[in-house]
């Protein structure tokens, strides 16, 4: 029995060391231990791994938002660029339109001024030629004096160059002109 006091008086007094043998027990703890533990790891590296696919997905889709939003404000540019086309065509087409009405309008003007010209030719003549019955009717009867009174009135007026120069009767006789000149020549010597 000394003996085995010696030995247990030694097994204490000796420093603890690991027993070269473990139980399997303890391995299988072990084991276990480092199976759950690995497990944990794998199961939060799986959860970074989901957190970033949505991260990616999530920023992926805010791309691909962009893009479609770019896209459709590329087609609203090239929808008021084609507009802006359009518009530049109506207005050259305007402009041209302009043109042609400011044309018509000079040609309208320059008609009418004409046509006034001449109205006013044919009311001085219409004028002339009643002066010109006038005279004509007071040579014919013979009243001379009133004859050289009607002459200096139409002269005085000025209305003697706007008797019609040519015959329009298709007769042999002379024109209001020539006849005035004619009455004038025998009246106002």
């Amino acid at each position: 029995m000394d003996e085995d006091r010696e030995e247990l008086l030694n097994q204490e007094a000796a420093p603890k060391s690991a027993p070269a043998y473990t139980s399997r027990g303890q391995q299988r703890r072990r084991q276990r231990s480092v199976f759950q533990y690995i497990t944990i790891l794998f199961a939060a590296a799986l959860v970074l791994l989901l957190y970033t696919f949505m991260m990616e997905r999530r920023q992926s889709q805010q791309q691909i938002d962009d893009l479609k939003q770019s896209n459709s404000a590329a087609q609203t540019l090239q929808g008021l660029i084609n507009e802006n086309s359009q518009l530049k065509t109506q207005v050259k087409s305007l402009e041209d339109q302009i043109k042609e009405l400011e044309g018509q309008l000079a040609d309208a003007e320059e008609d009418y001024g004409l046509l006034r010209a001449q109205l006013q030719g044919e009311e001085k003549s219409t004028l002339a030629m009643h002066w010109f019955w006038q005279i004509n009717e007071a040579y014919v009867r013979g009243k001379t004096k009133l004859c050289r009174e009607l002459i200096a009135d139409m002269e005085n007026q000025k209305f003697q160059n706007d008797l019609p120069r040519e015959n329009v009767t298709g007769t042999d006789r002379f024109s209001p002109y020539d006849r005035y000149m004619e009455i004038r020549n025998k009246v106002i010597k």
